[in-house]
């Protein structure tokens, strides 16, 4: 599932190839992929238009459309297995799982979603893109010390839980849940309540660091040192001490984690 790391690289990329350039047309390839709107609505909204810088709200990808025309933006969820895809003048047939194509001046910016989970919609003004969102908390990204405090006050919740929490804090998911309590040494049940001071301005700090060096690489990296290195490896260890991962179900995902590196 791409996390905040994941769609900020999307953001990236999509700003590369489709920012200031005008929308000639849209072609909707399996209608269902478009949840809020028609084929022919999203296309009578986008052509001859341009789109905007996007932004990245936690896992979520917003583009804002300029020209003529209420303000509006275009939603990109990309569930398990969505991707951007540039195909520059000449480039091939579109692949058999590119749900949506957006053709802009100089070429076609591609939306591919093989499971057809996530989708694209079409939001009018601010007000609109929350109704598609629903309730979301803080980018994970721009929680700073102060406000990651205000945040735990008064939560009872495992540690896990609360960080993959998208009303409370947007964009972290599985994968970086596991991998932001490995690196601050704190078991994945813990309560939140139970945490003193210095832990919590622990966890704080390694979200920030493991969210930066993330969003560096466009993903979350399979990196030596880090426990995504082992993840899904059927002798899975801790790069720190050896012991064997413990794999199990927490907050109804797979998680990974050292019983003896984590038992805080």
């Amino acid at each position: 599932m791409p996390e905040l790391p994941d769609v900020e690289g999307y953001r990236r990329y999509f700003a590369r190839h489709a920012t200031g350039k005008e929308i000639k047309s849209v072609e909707v390839r399996n209608l269902s992929i478009v949840r809020n709107t028609s084929a022919q609505g999203l296309g009578r909204a986008l052509k001859g238009r341009t789109f905007n810088r996007p932004q990245r709200h936690g896992k979520w990808l917003i583009a804002p459309l300029a020209g003529a025309g209420d303000p509006a933006s275009v939603l990109l969820h990309f569930g398990m297995t969505g991707r951007l895809s540039w195909a520059g003048p000449g480039a091939g047939e579109p692949h058999r799982h590119d749900r949506v194509i957006f053709r802009l001046s100089g070429g076609e910016l591609r939306y591919r979603n093989m499971r057809m989970l996530g989708g694209v919609w079409l939001a009018r003004g601010q007000r609109g893109i929350e109704r598609i969102t629903g309730p979301l908390g803080p980018d994970a990204g721009t929680v700073d010390r102060d406000q990651f405090e205000q945040l735990l006050a008064g939560r009872r919740g495992g540690l896990k839980a609360t960080l993959m929490n998208q009303r409370l804090i947007a964009g972290i998911g599985n994968e970086l849940s596991d991998e932001i309590l490995w690196q601050a040494k704190l078991n994945p049940r813990r309560s939140v309540a139970a945490l003193r001071r210095p832990q919590r301005e622990r966890l704080q700090i390694t979200m920030r660091e493991a969210i930066r060096e993330s969003n560096r690489h466009g993903l979350i990296p399979r990196r030596r040192g880090w426990l995504t290195e082992q993840r899904g490896r059927p002798d899975a260890a801790c790069p720190r001490c050896g012991r064997r991962f413990r794999r199990e179900t927490i907050a109804g995902r797979t998680a990974y984690w050292c019983t003896r590196c984590q038992r805080g």
